[in-house]
């Protein structure tokens, strides 16, 4: 008993720094916020209780309610991403020469900073830029198109560059999760006459049902919480088009310096995530059929 309680103590003290990090960091920041979002705390003023009163002006305020939606709309990235990642992985795991190098090349736009990519893509996606000039070089195109200009794509244009940033991150874990596969389960499989397609459905989905889980999760977490994308690429523009609820809370935070609307914002968002992800759990768990 006392050998018990001594390996206890041990272990608290091993988790305390961490503990104290994510309360100073993380559960402090968040509970004060989330006590904030219900106030109209201001630097100049004395701060009072004020209920739902942001809440009702951020839902009241058009420019939120196009950006919640904008966030929703962001989720069609979900399943190309993760289709797409599970296809990379597949392809990448194969024994082939110089594979290495492809892995690699698949994985440098997860390590390349925002602001990079924004300028890479900026020039892609400029009427004058290299994507148009393919397009009408192809004679796919007769005019340039402004991808980032005209207001019913420039979404969909930011949702392809965070698709085009993110399959190389999901690609690593299913490959990781691929890699894993007993080999014994897929020469049993063989010997009954299963062919590739069969084995992929049978075999290589049922056990990576757990990372299709998880990788849908962080993905929704982060189509949700698309922000960086659209400041560096859009700024929100054109008319509004590429306003996501987190940009609202930014914008309202940083620059007109509403933070209670902004942490309203936020925790709207916040329970969104919850929300999805906890579908997500329902319908991806690995016990489900």
């Amino acid at each position: 008993m006392a050998s018990t309680h001594r390996h206890t103590t041990q272990a608290w003290l091993f988790l305390a720094p961490a503990l104290l990090l994510l309360a100073l960091f993380s559960f402090w920041p968040v509970g004060f916020g989330s006590y904030l979002a219900f106030t109209d705390y201001s630097l100049v003023r004395p701060t009072s209780w004020v209920g739902l009163a942001n809440f009702r002006y951020i839902f009241d305020n058009e420019m939120f309610v196009t950006g919640l939606l904008n966030s929703l709309l962001f989720l069609l990235v979900v399943p190309f991403t993760q289709v797409g990642a599970l296809a990379l992985a597949v392809l990448v795991n194969q024994r082939l020469p110089g594979i290495a190098l492809f892995r690699a090349a698949f994985y440098v736009p997860v390590v390349t900073t925002v602001s990079v990519v924004g300028i890479m893509w900026g020039f892609m996606f400029h009427e004058q830029g290299a994507l148009n000039y393919a397009l009408q070089t192809l004679r796919l195109v007769n005019a340039p198109v402004g991808w980032l200009s005209d207001d019913a794509l420039a979404l969909f244009a930011v949702m392809f560059v965070t698709l085009w940033r993110g399959l190389g991150w999901y690609m690593v874990m299913y490959l990781a999760a691929l890699q894993a596969i007993p080999s014994d389960m897929r020469e049993a499989a063989v010997l009954d006459g299963a062919n590739r397609w069969q084995m992929f459905w049978k075999i290589t989905v049922p056990v990576l049902r757990p990372t299709i889980a998880l990788c849908s999760i962080l993905s929704v977490l982060a189509a949700l919480k698309a922000y960086q994308e659209v400041d560096v690429l859009t700024q929100g523009g054109p008319m509004n088009s590429t306003f996501t609820a987190l940009y609202y809370a930014y914008d309202q935070g940083l620059k007109h310096l509403k933070l209670p609307r902004a942490l309203a914002a936020s925790m709207v968002v916040s329970l969104c995530c919850v929300g999805i992800a906890l579908l997500c759990l329902r319908y991806l768990k690995p016990g489900r059929r």
